[in-house]
C-alpha cells in the first residue's frame, strides 16, 4: 500500500450544466442557444470545463417507437462538431472552457450510438464515448404508457470504458444506465481516473417495477457516491429533467467527490448551473489507500467476472 503521496493541488473548476426539458417541437438550434447560455454562466463563475447531459440536443426521442427508424435520423449528428452546434464550439473556444455533450451519433457506415464527446478548452475533440449498457427494449411494447425503446435506437458499444489526459488529469466518460454498474467505475479505476463525466435522462416512472419510482433519486445519489469513493474519484452527473412531452424526470445533478461526498447539487428541476473546485491530488487519499488496487485487488478470485452474463445457482444453492 503506498499510502498518501499528495503533489501541489492539481484544481479543476467543474460546472455540471443541468436541462430542463426538449420538447419535441423544439429545434436544435434552440437547444444550441440554450447550452451556450449554460457556458457563459459556468465560465462566469470560473470553471474550466462545464458537463452537459445526455442527448443534450433532442428531445427523448426513444419514449416514441417507428417502424422506419430512418424516419428518426434528423435526430442524430453525422458529424461533430456539427453545423447546428459549431456556435458551441465557438463559443466555448473563445471563453476557454472545455465541455463534454452527449448526443445521438450515427456514422458514416450506418451505426446509431448514444455517445458523449470531450472537448478541451481549446476547442480540440479529447474523445468521444459510445454508451455501453443500453437500458429499455427493441421492439414496440404498445401497453406502456411511453416506450423505453434505446435498444431499438442505439447499439450498445464494444470500445468499453476509455481514460484520457485532459485538464491537467486523467478523465473518463459514461451515460445514464452506465452509472448503476460497478464495472464501469471499476473499469476506470483501474486506470487512474481522477474525473467521471456522466449524462444522464432518467424517468421517475420506471414501468417495469413503480414500486422502485420513490427510489429515483436515492438510486441516482447512491450509486455514483459508491462509485467514486470505491475507485476514488470525482463523478459529475448532469439530468435533463423536468417535465419533456408529459414524462417526469429525474434533477438532482450533482458533483461528487472522491469520498463519496456530494460538493453541489441541483435545487431545480430546468436549466441550471452548479460549481465545485474538484483537486485532482484528493484522489490520492483513497487510490493509495483504502483502494490502492495493486496492493488489495484479487483477479485470480474474480474469475465469473468477466466469464458469465447472468447469475448462476445449482438447484442446492451450493457455490458451482
Amino acid at each position: 500500500m503506498k499510502g498518501v503521496l499528495r503533489g501541489a493541488p492539481r484544481v479543476v473548476r467543474v460546472a455540471a450544466a443541468q436541462m430542463g426539458p426538449i420538447q419535441r417541437s423544439d429545434d436544435r438550434e434552440s437547444a444550441v442557444r440554450r447550452l451556450t447560455a449554460l457556458l457563459h454562466q459556468a465560465a462566469d463563475q470560473g470553471a474550466q470545463l462545464v458537463v452537459f447531459p445526455e442527448l443534450a440536443l433532442t428531445t427523448f426521442f426513444p419514449r416514441w417507437f417507428v417502424d422506419d427508424i430512418s424516419s428518426t435520423d434528423h435526430y442524430y449528428e453525422r458529424t461533430m462538431p456539427s453545423p447546428a452546434t459549431q456556435p458551441l464550439f465557438d463559443a466555448a473556444k473563445q471563453r476557454s472552457i472545455g465541455f463534454s455533450l452527449g448526443f445521438a451519433e450515427l456514422t458514416s457506415d450506418g451505426h446509431r450510438f448514444n455517445s458523449q464527446v470531450l472537448v478541451e478548452r481549446d476547442g480540440r475533440v479529447v474523445a468521444t464515448y459510445r454508451k455501453v449498457h443500453i437500458p429499455g427494449h427493441a421492439s414496440n411494447e404498445p401497453n406502456r404508457a411511453f416506450q423505453h425503446a434505446e435498444r431499438y435506437y442505439f447499439e450498445p458499444s464494444d470500445e468499453g470504458f476509455g481514460v484520457w489526459n485532459a485538464f491537467g488529469g486523467r478523465i473518463g466518460m459514461m451515460i445514464c444506465n452506465d452509472r448503476r454498474w460497478p464495472e464501469t467505475y471499476r473499469e476506470m479505476g483501474l486506470q487512474g481516473v481522477e474525473l467521471i463525466l456522466c449524462g444522464y435522462n432518467t424517468p421517475l416512472n420506471y414501468l417495469p417495477d413503480p414500486s422502485q419510482d420513490r427510489h429515483a433519486g436515492f438510486h441516482n445519489s447512491l450509486v455514483m457516491q459508491a462509485g467514486a469513493y470505491q475507485n476514488g474519484t470525482f463523478v459529475v452527473g448532469v439530468a435533463k429533467g423536468g417535465i419533456e412531452e408529459s414524462v417526469d424526470s429525474l434533477a438532482e445533478s450533482q458533483i461528487i467527490a472522491p469520498s463519496g461526498e456530494i460538493l453541489a447539487k441541483t435545487v431545480s428541476a430546468g436549466d441550471e448551473v452548479i460549481v465545485a473546485d474538484c483537486d485532482l491530488e484528493w484522489c490520492k487519499n483513497y487510490q493509495n489507500t483504502l483502494f490502492d488496487l495493486d496492493y488489495y485487488r484479487r483477479p485470480e478470485v474474480y474469475r465469473r467476472h468477466t466469464s458469465q452474463r447472468g447469475a448462476h445457482t445449482r438447484a442446492d444453492g451450493s457455490p458451482l
